[in-house]
């Protein structure tokens, strides 16, 4: 299982790509921290996910 903003999921060898084509989130919008590290979206495509990984999530939103 991985931990993905707190809850677990499972996405295991999924990459990041593919679990984000699975939820709500917009990946033009998002930053995604993977075991501590920020993934560059260039990266999101070939970042598997892996059984024990924490990944938080933060979407970005605009205002004023």
């Amino acid at each position: 299982m991985i931990k993905i903003n707190g809850v677990s999921v499972d996405a295991d060898q999924k990459t990041i790509a593919q679990y984000l084509e699975t939820t709500d989130f917009d990946p033009k919008r998002i930053a995604v921290e993977r075991n501590g590290d920020i993934v560059f979206k260039s990266e999101y495509e070939t970042t598997v996910l892996q059984d024990g990984d924490t990944v938080e999530i933060v979407g970005f939103v605009g205002g004023g």
